[in-house]
């Protein structure tokens, strides 16, 4: 979004946002105004103006003049966008990191997954879904291309609320027993396993929209 957005309230109120609207706090078809959001953060109107732009642009939200601005439903064409941009971007991650995996990625990725594994038996959502991405994340930092995770998740929001729906101990596990197998070859240097055990992992974003959308097809365009 750029440095100097960076440090702004408005930046603070999009994260916080985009936040809410990707954990369903504020669900697709939500109304939702400038007064309310700056009263639901403590801040002015003028920064909420600004965030509600920004997520415009981003697709998240539908700003109607002189009319109440709403939460898009998801769009499925959006979704399978960013799982194409993403599959692109993360296959080329870890054939990086497999091709020369550093002394650390085995002990740090493994730290990752155990925090999951606690948070999954937690039932925490909000923290599994963190330590999902932080694993993802990391990733891109052993491949020394961290900034190349910035790209993805300006584009994965539409994505990221069909994984949040389907969040549960069920699906965390199964996404927990996919991180495992990913870190396995990754650690060994296998760079063809790790690049099919990832190709594995994002194309199951394909059955998360089925199922969403056969769940919760009012919150769908």
């Amino acid at each position: 979004m750029g440095e100097a957005f960076e440090g702004t309230i408005a930046f603070r109120v999009v994260v916080a946002l985009r936040d809410d609207i990707v954990t369903m706090a504020l669900k697709p078809g939500d109304v939702i105004s400038e007064s309310d959001i700056a009263g639901r953060y403590g801040v002015s109107r003028q920064p909420v103006r600004e965030a509600f732009i920004r997520l415009a642009q981003q697709g998240l939200l539908l700003i109607r003049p002189k009319r109440a601005t709403v939460v898009k439903k998801i769009s499925p064409d959006g979704v399978r966008q960013s799982r194409f941009i993403r599959e692109s971007i993360e296959v080329e991650i870890i054939r990086r990191v497999a091709t020369a995996p550093a002394a650390e990625t085995a002990a740090v990725l493994a730290e990752l997954i155990a925090d999951q594994e606690a948070a999954s038996a937690a039932n925490d959502s909000r923290r599994f879904h963190k330590l999902d991405e932080l694993f993802h994340r990391t990733l891109a930092r052993l491949a020394g291309v961290e900034y190349a995770w910035q790209l993805i998740d300006d584009h994965k929001m539409q994505l990221d609320r069909v994984r949040y729906l389907t969040l549960g101990v069920s699906s965390s596990q199964r996404a927990i027993a996919e991180h495992k197998i990913i870190a396995e070859a990754v650690s060994k240097g296998d760079v063809a396993s790790a690049e099919a055990a990832m190709r594995a992992h994002l194309g199951r974003a394909e059955l998360l929209l089925n199922q969403t959308i056969e769940d919760f097809p009012d919150y769908f365009e």
